[in-house]
């Protein structure tokens, strides 16, 4: 039986991409519960594949004993587009399935954070130096609408 392919998301972070692999469901079921690969195999191990202009490079196989779980690629070029590709295997199951390939800018996210909050901090101010000048005109300190009289002349 093949294992595969994994549910992988990848979402970007400053200078780096953080990759959430969602290990294959099995068909085993076991007294009419459908076991997890964790409940059969204990550990997979698993291999994330990166790809970018620069070529595609294997990270080192690591380990895992969760169904959800995620990796973190770090020290990458902001505002490159890097794509991922996972594999799960087994100790006594090689016969793997690839995700696959999932894009994403690094550091997109992050700077598009940035934008938000100034937009929302200038919507703001504005609102609120808005407000205070409809105050000031509406206590008279400013386009008045009738002459002082004499007396305040």
């Amino acid at each position: 039986a093949f294992l595969g392919p994994p549910e992988v998301n990848v979402t970007s972070c400053l200078r780096c991409i953080n990759v959430t692999i969602k290990l294959p469901t099995s068909h085993f079921r076991e007294k009419e519960k459908l076991l997890s690969l964790i409940d059969i195999y204990q550990e997979l191990d698993y291999e994330i594949t990166l790809k970018s202009q620069d070529g595609e490079h294997k990270r080192r196989r690591e380990k895992t004993t969760k169904e959800v779980f995620s990796a973190i690629i770090e020290e990458l070029y902001p505002s490159r587009n890097y794509c991922v590709s996972v594999v799960v295997a087994a100790s006594l199951n090689k016969h793997s399935i690839p995700s696959a390939w999932k894009c994403v800018p690094a550091a997109s996210v992050a700077w598009t954070g940035y934008h938000v909050v100034a937009m929302a901090g200038a919507v703001c101010v504005s609102l609120i130096i808005a407000g205070a000048l409809k105050c000031l005109h509406a206590g008279g300190y400013f386009l008045q609408n009738q002459p002082l009289p004499e007396a305040l002349v």
